[in-house]
């Protein structure tokens, strides 16, 4: 079996495959405190809780965005699986050709969400991933990874509202029933749900405009249902999208 871990500025996904085929994956804080035992009991726990034994663990691939942590990591790769894991990063064959001025600068995850999404669809294709960041990546159709767009994310924007305006209260991230809010609460989820929207709208736009196209859209990440079903621009949802990427890198490796 392959463990592939995806740690990213939030949350850390950890999915298990056997062949082609993801059998389980978690969900769990990212927490740079933790050391590399205390990762290594939560593991533990999240396989006897599955019915997995860490013995069946072959190998391990990881893409990281937190790099203080991926020492921290590796180590409890080895200490615990007894396996020195592969790490997305220089060097690595992932099978596409990075077209940007320095392409060492380009997070881990969106590579690997862009192997991912031409491995599995052959075309050009706009990848939106909902993380801490909402991130917009461009892949052509020869399955080249173009660049794309950082935007701050949705739960970013919303603990900016609540810590620099002094009466606004911290609300959930949820679609409120009217555009126009009848209290605060209403207004500012309104605010945050229909603006955001309009932004991951309005970017796919102007993207599709700049490469005289029409790409695929894929949305991952936390919110990728909530926001989808609000709009008709994203065709594709897939929440395993990098878990599927690192399985795919992984392969492209092993010769």
């Amino acid at each position: 079996m392959l463990l592939v871990i995806d740690v990213g500025n939030t949350n850390t996904v950890l999915g298990v495959f056997e062949g082609e085929t993801l059998l389980h994956h978690w969900r769990v804080w990212t927490d740079r405190e933790k050391t590399s035992d205390e990762y290594g009991i939560l593991l533990r726990n999240l396989y006897d809780a599955s019915d997995f034994s860490s013995r069946e663990i072959k190998a391990i691939i990881i893409a990281s965005v937190v790099p203080p942590l991926t020492p921290t990591i590796m180590e409890l790769c080895e200490r615990y699986f007894g396996l020195t894991p592969l790490i997305v990063g220089p060097g690595i064959k992932t099978g596409i050709s990075i077209k940007m001025d320095n392409p060492k600068e380009v997070g881990a995850d969106r590579i690997v969400n862009a192997v991912a999404a031409f491995s599995k669809h052959r075309r050009p294709a706009i990848v939106v991933d909902f993380g801490t960041a909402t991130t917009f990546d461009y892949v052509s159709e020869k399955g080249d990874y173009m660049g794309g767009v950082i935007a701050p994310g949705v739960n970013i924007s919303a603990e900016a509202l609540f810590r620099q305006a002094s009466k606004l209260p911290r609300i959930e991230i949820a679609r409120p029933a009217t555009v126009i809010g009848k209290n605060t609460v209403a207004a500012m989820q309104s605010g945050l749900f229909y603006g955001y929207v309009a932004m991951v709208e309005g970017i796919i736009d102007r993207i599709r405009k700049e490469v005289r196209v029409d790409p695929l859209v894929i949305a991952t990440g936390g919110l990728a249902r909530t926001i989808a079903a609000e709009t008709t621009k994203i065709h594709v949802i897939d929440e395993n999208l990098t878990l599927e990427g690192l399985r795919i890198i992984y392969e492209r490796n092993l010769s």
